[in-house]
């Protein structure tokens, strides 16, 4: 056999090793006693609940991607690995900097923790999963290698800085705060099912899914979650902002939204309005704009409207950026409303242009805020 040959030969069966050494990559884990089964009367109670409070982001069937690039809620794998915590903590707390708020009462929401627990477990047994035990350890990785191998594969769908495009924000600090590190390895290894994220087990050596999880651990910063002062909710008396004024003039483009520009000018000109947050309550908490009162998406009309005037504009307003709101507009054009407008760009575009918003504990912030996604 020539030099020449053998040279072929040797880099062939290094391929092939190569090759086997990616193939084999994926870890074998244990398997985790399932948690505890919902009583029909709990399980009916969460599917209630998903369906009011999840549809209209997550899909009826748990898909995915309806609204703001919210995650599949039916992928196998991120059940086998994520509950109870990395599913039952963003519905309690949400994940700060993206449209997805706190759902827990202790937060502003409308749950109690026991619901929250409920719907958390509904989610998995709906998922056929079966859980396995996750190590508590940090996955220890070359972060240097771990950045090239994210940017080549994973830049394009979640950002170069993590930031999310079309993929969840994957440097979210309140994801990486609740989330192990061996949940975001999984994740990488097993894909997401029935998502455009695939398994990168047979892609990735193990050495380098190692390096990508150690990447994005390395951009988190210590994020805590804070325990929020809850406001008093408004009383209907306050609704009306500058009520003895005139109203403003909008030019409604498609006849439903209002520019950011367009608004913040009718505010500073102390125009008659109505502003509604119709985001989850928990997040008005955190930071609205000024004079908007807590109207979420899921408010039972029924009982409201009486507080709501017909004769004044109203303009609604949520962070995904516009479904939940144009979701309460729509209802309310059908009972009459007709003086009502949807903010073009959400408060996430509203901030982004620098316009005020009100913090927690009375603070006005003027400052810009980059979402998260």
């Amino acid at each position: 056999m020539s030099i020449l040959l053998k040279q072929i030969a040797v880099a062939m069966a290094l391929a092939h090793l190569t090759i086997s050494n990616i193939a084999v990559a994926k870890k074998i884990y244990e398997k985790q006693a399932p948690p505890r089964e919902l009583s029909l009367e709990q399980a009916a109670t969460a599917a209630a609940n998903y369906q009011k409070y999840c549809v209209l982001c997550h899909g009826e069937n748990r898909e995915g991607h309806k609204n703001d690039h919210a995650p599949s809620l039916r992928a196998k794998s991120l059940f086998e690995s994520g509950v109870p915590h990395s599913i039952l903590r963003p519905i309690s707390y949400g994940r700060e900097g993206t449209a997805m708020g706190g759902y827990l009462d202790e937060m502003g929401g409308p749950m109690t923790l026991d619901e929250v627990w409920d719907l958390t477990y509904w989610l998995f047994w709906q998922s056929s999963a079966q859980r396995i035990k996750l190590s508590e350890n940090p996955v220890q990785g070359d972060i240097i290698r771990g950045e090239q191998v994210y940017q080549e594969n994973c830049a394009s769908c979640h950002g170069k800085n993590g930031e999310g495009v079309n993929a969840p924000a994957l440097g979210n600090q309140s994801a990486l705060a609740h989330n192990k590190d061996e949940f975001i390895r999984y994740a990488i290894e097993n894909g997401r099912q029935d998502t455009p994220m695939v398994a990168f087990d047979e892609k990735l050596s193990a050495a380098d899914i190692d390096n990508v999880t150690a990447f994005i651990r390395s951009k988190a910063s210590g994020w805590k979650a804070e325990k929020v002062m809850l406001s008093a909710m408004p009383n209907p008396d306050q609704y009306i902002l500058n009520p003895e004024n005139d109203d403003p003039v909008f030019t409604l483009d498609q006849g439903m939204y209002v520019s950011s520009k367009d608004l913040y000018q009718a505010i500073l000109d102390k125009k008659k309005m109505v502003l509604l947050d119709t985001r989850v309550a928990s997040v008005w908490q955190r930071a609205h704009i000024e004079g908007a009162i807590p109207f979420p998406y899921y408010t039972e009309l029924e009982g409201h409207l009486k507080d709501l005037p017909k004769d004044v504009q109203i303009v609604g307003y949520c962070s995904c950026p516009r479904a939940a709101t144009e979701y309460v507009v729509k209802q309310l054009r059908e009972l009459g409303y007709s003086k009502t407008a949807v903010l073009y760009e959400g408060i996430f575009g509203w901030m982004n242009f620098g316009y005020p918003v009100m913090r927690a504990e009375g603070i006005v912030d003027n400052e810009q805020e980059s979402p998260q996604h």
